[in-house]
C-alpha cells in the first residue's frame, strides 16, 4: 500500500504567480517625448478629450457648491487642493483613447465609454478604491488638524476662513502641517498609481502587481518621476485657479501623456 500524504498537492495545480513586468530606465527625454505624444493625441480628438476635462471641471465646481450649500466652509480649500488626487482614475477614458490612437484603431464615443464601463468588472475598480480612500484620509486629517489647531476659530463665511488661515499664527501652523501631510499623501498616491492605472487598462493583471510595478518605476527612476510629479502638481493647481476651467485642456493632455510615459516605463506584455 502506498501511504497517502495528507494535505499534499501537485505543484502543477498551484495557480502561477503573475509575472512582474520589466521596468525600464528613463531619462528626461522620455517626459519630453511623452508630452509631445500626449499633446498630439489631444489635437487628434480635441472635443472628445476635452469632454473628460470638462466633466472633471464641472464635477469639481458642483462639489465646491455643495460644500458651500452644506455650510462646510472649512472643507473648500482642502477639497480644491486634494481634488486632483482622483485625476488618474478620471483619466481612464483618455488612456484608452491614446491606446487606440497608438495602435491605429478607429473609435467613437460608444467604444471609449464602453471600455470605461467594463472596468468595473476588472481590477481598475480596486485602484479607484485606493484613490478615494487616500482622498478621504486627506480630508479627515485636515478636519483633525482644524479641530486641534483652530478649535476656537469661527468661520461664518469663506472670507472669514481665508482670513483665519492666512493671517493668524494658528492658521500658519495649520497650513504648514496640512501642506506637509498633503505632500506625503500625494507622494504615496502618485507612487502607487502613476503607471498602475494605465497598466490595468492595458493588460490583464491584478491591482497589487500594478501597484508594485508603479512603485518600482518610481524608485528606479526617482529624478525623472519626481520631475513628472512636479509637472502634474503645478499644472493641475494652476488649472484650478480660473474656476476649474483650465482642467478642460490640462487634464486631457496630462492623461494622454501619462499613457505614453507608461509605455516607455514598462515593457509591453508578452503575447
Amino acid at each position: 500500500m502506498t501511504p497517502k500524504t495528507e494535505g499534499s498537492r501537485p505543484q502543477e495545480n498551484l495557480a502561477p504567480r503573475p509575472a512582474m513586468p520589466k521596468v525600464n530606465k528613463m531619462t528626461a527625454g522620455d517626459i519630453t517625448a511623452s508630452l509631445k505624444a500626449g499633446f498630439s493625441d489631444f489635437l487628434a480628438r480635441p472635443f472628445m478629450s476635452g469632454f473628460f476635462g470638462l466633466f472633471y471641471a464641472v464635477f469639481g465646481l458642483l462639489f465646491v457648491w455643495c460644500l458651500v450649500w452644506l455650510g462646510k466652509i472649512w472643507m473648500i480649500i482642502p477639497a480644491i487642493i486634494g481634488f486632483p488626487l482622483v485625476a488618474p482614475f478620471a483619466a481612464a477614458g483618455l488612456y484608452e483613447m491614446s491606446r487606440r490612437l497608438q495602435n491605429g484603431e478607429g473609435f467613437g464615443w460608444v467604444d471609449i465609454l464602453g471600455v470605461m464601463a467594463n472596468q468595473r468588472k476588472r481590477e481598475l475598480g480596486w485602484m479607484a478604491f485606493v484613490t478615494l480612500f487616500i482622498f478621504w484620509v486627506w480630508v479627515y486629517q485636515i478636519r483633525l488638524w482644524l479641530a486641534i489647531i483652530l478649535k476656537n476659530a469661527s468661520f461664518g463665511d469663506f472670507d472669514g476662513f481665508l482670513n483665519t488661515v492666512f493671517f493668524t499664527p494658528e492658521g500658519w501652523i495649520f497650513l504648514a502641517i496640512g501642506t506637509g501631510v498633503g505632500a506625503f499623501l500625494s507622494a504615496v498616491l502618485f507612487t502607487v498609481t502613476v503607471v498602475a492605472m494605465p497598466m490595468l487598462l492595458d493588460r490583464e493583471t491584478n491591482f497589487v502587481t500594478a501597484m508594485l510595478t508603479s512603485i518600482r518605476v518610481v524608485t528606479e527612476n526617482p529624478v525623472v518621476m519626481l520631475t513628472w510629479a512636479a509637472i502634474i502638481s503645478v499644472t493641475m493647481l494652476l488649472s484650478l485657479v480660473p474656476a476649474f476651467l483650465g482642467l478642460i485642456f490640462t487634464l486631457p493632455i496630462l492623461g494622454h501623456t501619462t499613457w505614453h510615459l507608461y509605455q516607455r516605463a514598462v515593457t509591453p506584455a508578452e503575447g
